[in-house]
């Protein structure tokens, strides 16, 4: 399984300047390289490579390999879209193949190749990077953010060995509670409801003021609520995997495909619909539960929230609220969610039998 560990690198000032230099040529290469591309609609690598390798190398003094990544980070663009002519940002980020740059570990430094030359420099990483460091393979990227540099190196973990469950742990999701699991476990929003409703009203209220005050306040919090949520869910997945893989069972979730398109929200609640990243969630819990050897199965949620766990009884009065459920047939009484997760769970088809040996 491939993960990324991005690293912060600590340059010193005349490294700095060398690495703003780098890629601000490496971009301005790749314009001509898209330029030359587009006019002449040649968009694949080798035609390409063909086409604007030596007078690239020439006109912005690049070494060979950084030539090449220029060409592969076009063709890359092209490939997702011929139909427009892709323009790159001035200190967008640049792919380094493993001739560009060696990892010591040891001493947490990177030696990258730059226009001036090979620099070597000390990076910052937590335990968790440098052990996915470990497993460093294929191409890392170079890119900057606010002033600081940093490399997303790309890495080929290895997962563990996966188990056939005979149960699974049904996960319901929610907007009024993120995870809710047929074991009880309630995840709830409320704090970061707070926190998405806090930013939403300090946006409101600065961004029609024109003060150079109101622009420093608006970029500090910039990306500070959705580094919140994706902490959130990053929680709540592990927690889920690690339950599930303890416990010998898989994990069953909602597909949830579309849902934004299906349902009707009022108007008052279409800003939490759209700010609900329980697609994020998913892709936390499917990559956590791959390297752990746990299965993750998808099941259709329809009457879900409206059936019972006990009789099966559906009914749409079953549900009185949010969050109170009770069965009309046989008077069963839960939380909604925690309901609504144990019939996701016992809807995966576990071992079926064989039919050949029934007669």
């Amino acid at each position: 399984m491939k993960l990324t560990a991005v690293i912060q690198l600590l340059p010193t000032d005349e490294q700095r300047q060398t690495l703003y230099e780098t890629l601000q040529t490496l971009n301005a290469a790749c314009n001509e390289i898209s330029q030359q591309a587009w006019d002449s609609k040649t968009f694949r690598r080798v035609p390409l490579h063909h086409l604007t390798y030596y007078p690239v190398r020439e006109q912005f003094g690049l070494t060979a390999q950084m030539a090449v990544r220029c060409i592969g980070k076009v063709t890359d663009a092209y490939k997702v879209n011929r139909k427009v002519r892709h323009d790159f940002r001035k200190h967008g980020a640049i792919p380094y193949d493993l001739q560009m740059i060696r990892y010591d570990l040891e001493q947490q430094a990177v030696n990258l190749q730059t226009l001036d030359k090979r620099q070597t420099m000390p990076f910052a990483a937590g335990q968790l990077q440098l052990d996915l460091l470990q497993y460093q393979q294929g191409e890392s990227d170079l890119f900057e953010r606010r002033g600081k540099f940093y490399i997303a190196a790309t890495c080929e973990i290895p997962d563990d060995v996966p188990f056939d469950p005979d149960e699974f742990l049904g996960v319901d999701l929610g907007i009024k509670n993120i995870a809710t699991d047929s074991d009880g476990t309630i995840h709830s929003a409320k704090h970061l409801l707070n926190v998405r409703h806090r930013h939403r009203r300090l946006r409101r209220n600065l961004q029609p003021k024109t003060t150079w005050s109101s622009y420093r306040k608006l970029k500090n919090l910039s990306g500070k609520e959705r580094r919140f949520a994706r902490d959130v869910n990053h929680r709540i997945s592990k927690q889920l995997v690690t339950i599930a893989k303890d416990t010998g069972r898989g994990i069953a979730l909602e597909d949830l495909k579309g849902i934004r398109d299906r349902v009707t929200f009022s108007r008052k609640q279409r800003n939490m619909l759209h700010s609900w990243s329980f697609y994020q969630l998913r892709q936390f819990v499917e990559y956590k539960a791959q390297r752990a050897g746990v299965p993750v199965v998808y099941i259709d949620p329809c009457n879900t929230s409206r059936e019972c766990s006990v009789c099966g009884c559906v009914d749409k009065a079953n549900r009185k609220t949010q969050s109170h459920f009770s069965c009309m047939s046989c008077g069963f009484v839960a939380h909604a969610d925690v309901n609504a997760a144990i019939n996701i769970g016992r809807r995966v088809v576990v071992n079926p039998p064989n039919a050949d040996g029934l007669h």
